[in-house]
């Protein structure tokens, strides 16, 4: 009886732990492919669970292009020492990441350079930030 109510027990934390690993999956994005791009930047969305940094790219023929760079959230960006105001608007920056997988103008956010020469990276706990500016 008390395997019977172990296995239950086990079998109702996995369905409990499924929605939420599916939620965190990145499998939306191509990480056997990478995509460099130049643009300004519209918006950051530095939020919970996943930051978002919004960059309006222009294409050769003068359209432009909105993207979406997936980062992790705050807390990770703070540890990291990016700052909300670390990208404002109008920033202009060359940025690199997967790809979404559908071919929609996003991706996860692998790593940028600032005009400035200052490389930002979002996932592995450090970045090079001018001094006066966190």
């Amino acid at each position: 009886m008390k395997k019977l109510i172990f296995a239950g027990a086990a079998l109702a934390v996995a369905f409990l732990i499924a929605p939420a690993y599916a939620h965190h999956s990145a499998a939306m994005f191509d990480h056997e492919q990478l995509v460099e791009l130049k643009g300004v930047v519209k918006e950051f969305q530095y939020t919970n669970p996943h930051s978002w940094l919004i960059v309006d790219v222009t294409n050769d023929d003068g359209t432009v292009t909105t993207w979406g760079f997936e980062a992790e959230g705050p807390s990770t960006l703070m540890r990291a020492g990016i700052r909300k105001s670390t990208l404002q608007p109008g920033t202009e920056l060359t940025i690199r990441g997967n790809p979404m997988r559908d071919g929609r103008p996003g991706a996860a956010w692998v790593d940028a350079q600032m005009t400035n020469g200052e490389k930002i990276n979002p996932r592995n706990g450090f970045a090079v930030i001018p001094a006066g500016k966190e």
